[in-house]
């Protein structure tokens, strides 16, 4: 296998790295590593490790470099060594580790713009008509997976090609839930229900108190 120290220098000179590791949260994160024992032969590996809800799940921590996978994503942030599996990078991409902006707050953060596809592992038969099938994918789907932060997802009407969709609970106010409509619960509409052509959003997004997330 291939050096761990000339694949990051490799990784990082020919093109961007998935993950950014803000200064801070660097700073944060070499000091754990130099309490590790013999600190020079770790590096952190960031790996996607499923769904919470509608964002990822991660799991963090160092690793011998010399044990990295053949496809691992190997490059420097400063003087840390980022590995990420393969299978993680296209859902990192654009993210950055940070740390928590909420004072006193304490740990790592990471900001991902991506979002998992609800819908990735859809199998559910939809019958009856344009507004019973767009229910149906409410119910059985789309909202099981907003229900873990407190949230839901409801038809309004349909008008000719056009759902009319609101978000309530934790997803009101969320700073991510117009996000989570796009890019989820529009797609999964679009794509199962072909007489829809369009999604409109009614939520107010700024109204209602998010216990979720922080800017």
């Amino acid at each position: 296998m291939e050096d761990a120290e000339t694949t990051a220098e490799t990784a990082t000179a020919t093109k961007p790295v998935p993950l950014r590791v803000s200064d801070a949260a660097l700073t944060e994160v070499m000091g754990i590593l130099q309490a590790e024992d013999d600190p020079d032969s770790l590096g952190l590996r960031v790996a996607v490790t499923g769904t919470r809800g509608v964002e990822y799940a991660y799991d963090l921590s160092f690793e011998e470099r010399a044990e990295a996978s053949d496809d691992d994503l190997i490059y420097n942030q400063g003087d840390l060594v980022v590995m990420i599996p393969a299978d993680s990078v296209d859902a990192l991409w654009g993210a950055t580790l940070d740390l928590p902006s909420a004072e006193g707050q304490g740990g790592l953060v990471i900001r991902n713009p991506n979002r998992p596809d609800p819908m990735a592992d859809f199998d559910i038969d939809l019958t009856g008509s344009v507004t019973e099938r767009i229910e149906q994918l409410l119910a059985q789907q789309i909202n099981p997976a907003l229900a873990s932060h407190g949230g839901f997802a409801s038809l309004v009407e349909v008008r000719e090609s056009t759902a009319v969709v609101t978000m309530g609970g934790g997803c009101q106010g969320c700073a991510v839930s117009a996000v989570t409509l796009r890019e989820g619960i529009q797609k999964a509409i679009l794509e199962h229900v072909p007489e829809i052509t369009e999604v409109v959003d009614l939520t107010d997004h700024d109204a209602g108190q998010n216990p979720f997330y922080t800017d």
